[in-house]
């Protein structure tokens, strides 16, 4: 008697059809084994999928520099709308004898700036406390400035390894580094964001147990307007 496969039964009929349900049974199981084999593959590559438009939805893969690593600015809101440097150095920058000429104003910002910024590095918490601490020009009021206020210092049409400030600036002492901004990437109580001013201004995330220096910033409400 032929068998399914091409196997044959030389029993009784009796042995035959055990022969055949055996068969059957054995041939019905591979093939359950596949379908769940294929349902596994299939679940498997739904979730790597999942996975990956995750990690793409929640901006992974994008600019999110690691401790001391560079952002890229682009990618920033607060920073974009800063590349338009509309008034020449010369004119957008005024040195504020109120502050013994130790101060500068930024007439685009009406920020004042520290004429000459920290030479020292520190940590996070210790420059902040600097900056709230310092008198210029015989002035108190002064903090950390945000990301977005440091950002707006930035030429990004000067190409590295000058320092992206604008050509004819009146500031001295400005080291080709990162400086401390007072904005943190959500509530990461890690680091806080910074700017590299010898790496063409860009974005930069810095761990709180690095050191870098301050560039102290006063709120010019008070300052006359020139």
């Amino acid at each position: 008697m032929e068998l399914p496969g091409g196997a044959r039964c030389d029993g009784g009929d009796r042995d035959c059809h055990v022969g055949v349900f055996q068969t059957e049974e054995m041939d019905l199981a591979h093939r359950t084994q596949e379908r769940v084999m294929m349902s596994r593959r299939d679940l498997t590559v739904t979730r790597g999928a999942l996975v990956l438009a995750g990690l793409l939805l929640a901006g992974y893969g994008s600019t999110v520099a690691s401790a001391g690593t560079q952002g890229e600015p682009a990618d920033l809101p607060v920073v974009a709308q800063n590349r338009n440097n509309d008034l020449p150095a010369t004119q957008r920058f005024v040195i504020l004898p109120a502050f013994t000429n130790d101060a500068v104003l930024d007439k685009k910002t009406r920020l004042v700036w520290e004429k000459s910024p920290q030479t020292t590095s520190a940590r996070w918490s210790v420059a902040r406390r600097t900056c709230v601490e310092k008198s210029v020009g015989g002035q108190k009021g002064w903090r950390l400035p945000s990301l977005e206020e440091l950002a707006s210092l930035v030429d990004y049409s000067v190409a590295p390894p000058s320092l992206a400030l604008p050509p004819g600036h009146p500031f001295l002492f400005v080291q080709s580094a990162v400086y401390w901004s007072s904005t943190r990437p959500g509530d990461d109580p890690k680091g806080a964001w910074g700017v590299h001013f010898g790496l063409g201004g860009g974005a930069t995330f810095i761990n709180w147990a690095h050191s870098v220096p301050a560039w102290c910033v006063h709120d010019g409400m008070k300052v006359d307007r020139h």
